[in-house]
């Protein structure tokens, strides 16, 4: 079988290999066996190539937070899946054409469901959904701000928030997204910048909003902050600016404002794993019905994954970029 791995922390596309490794083998009591599909290269996986990522094993180690994949066979005492069914993997190292994993980690979906959107479910859909329900008590009507606006995870915010009926305040470094994120639902569309909490205030004429969330850290936190309500909550989930996020200290002791951060894993390790198989039915039906949908930009053979790197870390692409080790995504 192949798999992808890299051999030192550094370029991705210098570091990464397509190789040839044994087989999995059968899945044991309790194991699944699954052919996988396809699946996504993330910024988080850029970052674990680089060495720069929370997670650093011994070398040579292979990436891939998410993946799709078909059972190809199940162990004793497995009920939840069979054989032919699709699956998505709660586990990591997924940059391979054929995994073995704990049962609890692989997850079903719906048989029809898009291939390439369910390559890219494990991660983003959940990140976007538990950030509006585990993090402030919403209600309809209420008002969210968020930068990175035009982000996988920002895209699925605006539309998962619509749904529920929150209202957005979406800010982004660039105007030319605007259209697309009015398209999917967004309320109103700022640029970054100092003077951002009086535009704010002035487009949503004074509301409070109570929940910012924020993937830049740096002196973003601090803007995010002053654009809420007092004893409102910033949640970082993010550091796309490479800086600590920079917390004024008058925000928190004169406004009251509380400061915290996220995590899939955490927030998904609060739950049982039927309740985490719940989450991922929910959001399969909303791939299914079209409510949720992120943009592939293109698609690579697992040989080609030096291209792929290169195209995944290339700016102006147009969503993600996937990698299909069996061909059958295209």
């Amino acid at each position: 079988m192949k798999r992808i791995d890299i051999f030192d922390y550094g370029v991705p596309e210098d570091v990464a290999r397509c190789v040839e490794v044994p087989d999995v083998g059968a899945p044991g009591p309790g194991e699944v066996v699954f052919d996988v599909i396809a699946f996504p290269i993330n910024p988080a996986d850029i970052g674990f190539c680089r060495g720069g990522y929370r997670l650093r094993p011994p070398l040579p180690a292979t990436p891939g937070a998410e993946c799709v994949g078909r059972v190809a066979a199940v162990g004793d005492g497995v009920t939840h899946t069979k054989p032919g069914d699709l699956v998505i993997n709660l586990a990591r190292e997924n940059w391979a054409s054929r995994r073995r994993v704990k049962a609890d980690d692989a997850v079903p979906v719906p048989a029809g469901l898009d291939l390439k959107q369910a390559a890219m479910l494990r991660i983003n859909p959940p990140t976007a959904l538990l950030l509006l329900s585990d993090i402030v008590e919403l209600k309809p009507g209420d008002w969210v701000i968020q930068n990175v606006a035009n982000s996988a995870v920002g895209r699925l915010v605006i539309t998962l928030a619509k749904a529920r009926g929150l209202r957005t305040v979406n800010v982004t470094r660039r105007e030319d997204v605007f259209a697309e994120l009015k398209a999917l639902g967004a309320d109103i569309c700022l640029t970054d910048g100092p003077d951002l909490a009086p535009r704010v205030k002035e487009a949503t004429d004074g509301a409070a909003i109570r929940l910012a969330l924020d993937a830049v850290a740096g002196d973003a936190t601090g803007r995010m902050a002053q654009c809420i309500a007092e004893e409102g909550t910033v949640c970082t989930y993010g550091a796309m600016s490479g800086a600590n996020a920079d917390i004024p200290i008058g925000e928190i002791v004169f406004r009251g404002v509380t400061f915290t951060g996220f995590m899939l894993g955490r927030f998904l390790g609060r739950r049982s794993p039927e309740k985490i198989r719940a989450i991922y039915a929910e959001l399969a039906e909303g791939i299914a019905d079209g409510t949720i949908h992120a943009p592939v930009d293109s698609v690579y053979a697992i040989e080609d994954i030096r291209e792929a790197l290169i195209r995944a870390q290339t700016g102006g692409r147009h969503g993600k970029v996937l990698v299909s080790p069996g061909g059958e995504v295209s």
